[in-house]
């Protein structure tokens, strides 16, 4: 392909970026650059899990892969608690994102934190301030069908998920996003719900009619559980491509 997408795919909390297994390879077989890196304190990061990593840590390490590869033109792609991450790194190189996704994102404005947008998120802390080490969540436990683990229910799928998940610092869920740069605004902003299973007691923030733009919002839904990158990956990257089919006809700011 003579002009490629760049996606940044973000991975939620407790995950990393094994992830988007599932997804990077349909989305390269169509010759576009695909990157999914691990946060701090996941996957080949996990190591340098701390009470000092953050939001702001997770932001650093995607605007650090941003500049470290010279991207520009990204489609930056933001999974549950990455919503955070993909809002405030967009405030911080707005010129080098051609839209946001956020799937099944939290969608926060400025100056909120991840209590503000899922209040469910302090019960899990207080939980957590009970425990030998309060700085740090673990994973949300594997639920009977049809919620299984993240919405995952296949017990192939649920094993492996398993393995490569992590704690949460209790940091990354406190520190507010800035969305303080008027640029971030003008990007077009795509939501993917994912419609399936439902936890009892997590509600979902409606998204606004429009985007910060003034264009309407443009809302998709997958009828799976939490994960859809892990259940659905086909049709999630058939949405992502059809995103980058349409910067490739000269309407990129349209979105998906």
């Amino acid at each position: 392909m003579a002009n490629p997408t760049t996606y940044v795919l973000v991975h939620g909390a407790w995950h990393d970026g094994q992830s988007w297994n599932r997804v990077a390879p349909l989305l390269s077989a169509h010759g576009h650059r695909v990157f999914a890196p691990s946060l701090t304190g996941h996957g080949d990061k996990a190591h340098l899990l701390s009470p000092e990593v953050g939001l702001g840590t997770h932001v650093d390490d995607i605007v650090g892969l941003i500049l470290d590869h010279d991207l520009s033109g990204i489609v930056l792609v933001g999974h549950s608690y990455a919503g955070m991450v993909i809002s405030s790194v967009a405030n911080q190189v707005p010129e080098r994102i051609s839209s946001l996704v956020y799937i099944d994102a939290m969608v926060p404005t400025h100056g909120e934190n991840a209590i503000d947008v899922m209040p469910l998120t302090q019960v899990l802390i207080d939980a957590a301030a009970e425990s030998a080490e309060p700085w740090r969540i673990p994973p949300l436990p594997e639920l009977p069908s049809p919620l299984g683990l993240f919405g995952v229910i296949d017990p192939d799928d649920i094993d492996w998920l398993k393995t490569t998940l992590a704690d949460e610092s209790v940091l990354c869920f406190q520190q507010p996003v800035q969305l303080d740069n008027p640029a971030q605004a003008s990007i077009p902003r795509s939501h993917i719900l994912c419609v399936g299973s439902k936890l009892d007691g997590v509600t979902r923030r409606p998204i606004p009619g429009t985007q910060p733009n003034g264009e309407p919002s443009r809302v998709h839904e997958l009828e799976c559980g939490h994960d859809c990158m892990i259940t659905k990956p086909v049709e999630l990257s058939d949405l992502l491509l059809k995103g980058a089919r349409l910067a490739k006809q000269g309407t990129t700011r349209q979105g998906i």
